[in-house]
């Protein structure tokens, strides 16, 4: 690689990271796909199971300790929750987690209905990151979530949290595991990130995957 090269990689980087160090802040909540709010600039959505790790790389992601709620009780996450993000530049959205909420059947029937109908009739939804458990990998419930993005014709990347829980090797191990799983996947978006919030390791990368994706939309 050139001297050019990593000037540019630099750079790069530096843009994506300025574009998370920005305005950041919450702006909209619902359960209810009558009440989404205008569809004025692009949007990326986070998903993931219930304490997959999402609201931490969220905050992660935005250099904030706060700015998307935390807890150690699967579920708390009960809405779609609607983020600004540098500038009005895009739209972050933190999906309801799935599996294991401590609410009625009815409740998760009506949040699935939600975030399938939001899916697929959200034309400003430029890609949904899908967020894995490295140390159990892709679960049924994943597949599930994936086929519904692969029929909703939505563009999602897989996202492996909590690697500085797994031994040396087992990441990759993973990652592979996980490009051969969706490697048929009319949707799947065929590279995975690997991350860690508490470490802060492969932030930017994700960082930058955002901002590739912002520019391919012209944005």
């Amino acid at each position: 690689m050139t001297s050019s090269d990593n000037s540019e990689m630099a750079e790069r980087a530096e843009l994506a990271r300025r574009l998370f160090a920005g305005k950041a802040e919450f702006f909209w909540g619902t359960d209810k796909l009558a009440s989404l709010p205008p569809a004025t600039r692009p949007e990326i959505a986070f998903a993931g199971r219930s304490n997959v790790g999402k609201s931490s790389l969220i905050n992660a992601l935005t250099g904030r300790n706060a700015l998307a709620r935390t807890s150690h009780t699967p579920g708390r996450t009960q809405e779609l929750n609607f983020f600004e993000i540098g500038e009005d530049r895009l739209t972050l959205v933190d999906m309801p987690g799935y599996g294991f909420a401590k609410v009625s059947k009815e409740k998760v029937i009506a949040w699935t209905r939600t975030i399938q109908e939001y899916l697929k009739g959200r034309p400003v939804l430029a890609r949904v990151y899908v967020l894995i458990d490295s140390r159990h990998g892709l679960k049924a419930l994943d597949h599930e979530i994936l086929d519904l993005m692969d029929s909703a014709a939505v563009s999602y990347q897989i996202v492996l949290t909590k690697i500085d829980e797994l031994k040396e090797g087992e990441a990759e191990r993973q990652r592979e595991a996980v490009l051969t799983a969706i490697h048929k996947r009319v949707a799947a978006f065929p590279e995975v990130i690997l991350t860690s919030s508490r470490e802060n390791e492969g932030i930017a990368d994700l960082r930058l995957a955002v901002l590739t994706l912002l520019e391919e939309r012209g944005g």
